[in-house]
């Protein structure tokens, strides 16, 4: 049986979630890393939505990413994530906190929209997190778990849009958790570069 096909790139959220999640199970994938201007025929044809990451497992798709963390952490757990998993929080996360996220990173893109404005909804998530990490390191508890792992990269891109702003916000608990799992070795693993698979034909085991 064939190992099952990641299509991924590398600096979407989505997409590093789900590296994640595959790399802490131990989970081997063929990886082909795409770019978003050029997105290959076969990923478009195997999920019509065309949005990575997509998974193909033989005959089944996967192309939501908390559903590819799940199908990881359901073949193997070493780390619990799935314990207490928060999905509310990931779900306010991957709505409205992205919504917001979109508008104040990438404002030129949308019409009659004020950065600030977005910046600041955004924030009142970031003190939601912040309330919750006064009383334990992560999200999950005294552990990481899959709301830590599944939001972080998305807090992520918030502080990229304006780093020297977030560092400066009085958000001492988010930038602390933030920094531990950016300097985390599984994050590290999994951001490593490689060509894309269209041009070069090359697919990569991953975890390596």
């Amino acid at each position: 049986m064939s190992l099952p096909i990641l299509y991924s790139f590398r600096r979407c959220p989505y997409a590093m979630r789900a590296r994640m999640a595959l790399a802490v199970s131990g989970q081997s994938v063929r990886l082909r890393e795409i770019v978003l201007r050029d997105k290959p025929d076969e990923m478009i044809e195997a999920s019509p939505k065309a949005t990575v990451p997509v998974l193909v497992a033989n005959d089944e798709v996967v192309d939501e990413s908390i559903a590819i963390m799940r199908w990881a952490l359901g073949r193997n757990d070493p780390e619990a994530w799935l314990e207490n998993a928060d999905f509310s929080l990931i779900e306010e996360n991957d709505g409205p906190f992205k919504h917001h996220l979109d508008r104040y990173k990438y404002s030129t893109r949308y019409e009659d929209v004020d950065a600030l404005e977005h910046r600041e909804a955004g924030v009142e998530f970031l003190r939601k997190l912040e309330a919750k990490l006064d009383d334990a390191p992560y999200l999950a508890g005294q552990k990481r778990g899959l709301a830590d792992m599944a939001i972080f990269p998305f807090v992520r891109q918030f502080r990229i849009a304006d780093m020297d702003w977030f560092d400066e916000t009085d958000l001492p608990n988010v930038q602390r958790w933030l920094s531990e799992l950016m300097e985390s070795e599984i994050f590290k693993s999994v951001m490593k570069k490689y060509p894309t698979w269209k041009e070069s034909g090359e697919e990569f085991a991953f975890p390596a």
